[in-house]
């Protein structure tokens, strides 16, 4: 069993102030730091992008969680290397070769995940559990912070889970979308090791509590 790992996500951060909230997370005393790429394409939202990361790089030794909801994540992977990231985790739905986009992840160093909208059949995950390290269940559909958790979606984790066990692998299991200490338990009941927190996390009257209560 993988320890649980809670990985705020900066997408619900004051965007102004991206500095002051890294020094957030580490006075929780996390590791994780969640970085959401969208592209205004594969979801109807846009963050940010490789300078931002290579910016804050160099502020902070969080583990830099980057997630790319980008419509051609293959394009963007030498980017984001050199930006500093320690995983990149690819969607299955975009318009992307999904196996060698994990290569290249692995090729130049990082680790890789591979992730999916609450739609999507988990099955289509199947071939790449092999080669991922972890592996991202959405639990709202990407694209903007504060949505409300979709309950249908815990099928998908507890199935991956118990691919997971079956396979004898060791990917993680991330949840991210609509993470409060309700659904927190919820999706580590079925199975989820990492929880992506973004606004219930900032939003919190104590981050530090909060975010134990999710690790608990």
């Amino acid at each position: 069993m993988n320890a649980p790992v809670v990985a705020p996500s900066l997408l619900a951060a004051n965007h102004g102030e991206f500095l002051q909230g890294l020094r957030t997370i580490e006075a929780a005393e996390l590791a994780w730091v969640h970085l959401d790429i969208m592209d205004g394409h594969f979801v109807p939202n846009i963050s940010f992008g490789p300078q931002v990361v290579a910016d804050l790089r160099p502020q902070s030794k969080l583990f830099f969680d980057v997630h790319l909801m980008l419509t051609n994540p293959d394009r963007f992977v030498d980017a984001f290397v050199k930006a500093g990231a320690n995983r990149l985790t690819v969607h299955v739905e975009a318009d992307h070769d999904v196996a060698k986009t994990i290569a290249a992840i692995k090729n130049a160093g990082l680790s890789a995940g591979i992730a999916m909208n609450p739609d999507a059949d988990p099955r289509r995950l199947l071939p790449y559990l092999d080669s991922v390290d972890l592996v991202l269940c959405m639990t709202v559909f990407p694209g903007f912070g504060g949505q409300a958790f979709i309950p249908a979606a815990l099928e998908s984790i507890k199935f991956l889970d118990l691919e997971r066990r079956q396979r004898g692998l060791n990917y993680r299991l991330e949840v991210d979308g609509g993470i409060n200490a309700t659904t927190g338990k919820q999706c580590r009941d079925a199975g989820a090791d990492t929880l992506v927190a973004g606004t219930a996390f900032f939003k919190a009257a104590d981050c530090k509590a909060f975010a134990s209560s999710l690790s608990a």
